[in-house]
């Protein structure tokens, strides 16, 4: 498995739809285990193809790092489709393209999805509180909405310096990252 360098918000790959699979194959289960890798390394509980600069629709969760979820296997999503939402829910997200901004947004409370898995069955499930929230934003990363495309525009501008510090390449995290197609940090430093 490798870690793959996070794109950072304002690069374009953020902004594109990714494209729907149309079948699993060993790239395709090699992408979601490299993945998984680069989410655990950046202490992540989710993350969407196109964050790796991958336009294939799939998403990886995992927030059983959280103790009130820890029984909450891992999942890989492909072409993942909401199908029903219940209730809204407003709570504070961040995201590992949009490091050190963290907004309140609200979102479904529950959900049903379709997708395949990584075998490309079908499959069909119910989520609600942070498993639904995780899958709703990492959904919206495949169809290139970020959680901050949710924030009214007078609280985005409060935002408007860090973001611009964001898109040239200022920041300071602990993971591999790319802003604008430039990769900006190569190496990794181990979490303590």
């Amino acid at each position: 498995m490798s870690v793959l360098p996070v794109y950072i918000y304002d690069d374009p790959v953020l902004r594109k739809k990714a494209k729907a699979i149309r079948g699993a194959d060993e790239n395709i289960t090699t992408l979601a285990r490299d993945m998984f890798e680069t989410m655990h390394k950046a202490g992540g509980v989710g993350l969407a193809a196109n964050q790796v600069g991958s336009l294939h629709r799939i998403i990886v969760v995992d927030i059983s790092v959280m103790e009130e979820t820890k029984e909450v296997a891992p999942i890989a999503l492909l072409n993942p489709e909401v199908v029903q939402e219940d209730g809204l829910w407003l709570i504070e997200e961040g995201c590992l393209s949009i490091p050190g901004i963290r907004e309140e947004v609200e979102r479904a409370e529950k959900i049903r999805v379709r997708y395949r898995d990584l075998e490309f069955k079908d499959q069909l499930l119910e989520a609600d509180g942070l498993m639904a929230r995780v899958i709703l934003h990492e959904i919206d990363h495949l169809n290139g909405v970020l959680f901050i495309d949710h924030i009214g525009a007078v609280r985005r501008k409060l935002f408007r310096g860090r973001l611009n510090k964001l898109r040239r390449g200022e920041v300071e995290v602990d993971y591999p990252i790319v802003s604008n197609g430039v990769p900006l940090k190569r190496e990794m430093s181990e979490k303590v």
